[in-house]
């Protein structure tokens, strides 16, 4: 016993209308895409602390003996390297995160 296979044909093609949340998402990107999250002063800051971050890993560099043969604990723990990079990089951190929950 075979079994005959049954064709179904349509005659007319109906064009699917959008789903709802295909018209929300196209609405909330419409309404995004007018009002940024950050403004002018937000990004000035975001740099200035990008900088500070970047300054203050520049201050943290060095520190190399002249001689390998000899230890100099001044050029290790200076003042710079110790003191002052540290400070620079946390105040970059500090404005960076003002300049992200600053409103206007």
């Amino acid at each position: 016993m075979s079994k005959k296979k049954k064709v179904v044909t349509t005659k007319k093609t109906v064009a699917a209308a959008p789903t709802v949340a295909r018209r929300a998402a196209a609405v909330l990107e419409n309404n995004a895409s007018t009002e940024l999250i950050f403004n002018r002063q937000n990004y000035i800051l975001m740099m200035i602390g990008a900088v500070l971050i970047i300054v203050g890993m520049l201050l943290m560099t060095g520190g190399a003996q002249p001689d390998p043969n000899t230890w100099d604990p001044d050029i290790i723990y200076s003042k710079r390297i110790t003191l002052l990079a540290p400070v620079v990089i946390i105040t970059g951190l500090i404005i960076e995160i003002v300049a992200i929950f600053k409103r206007n």
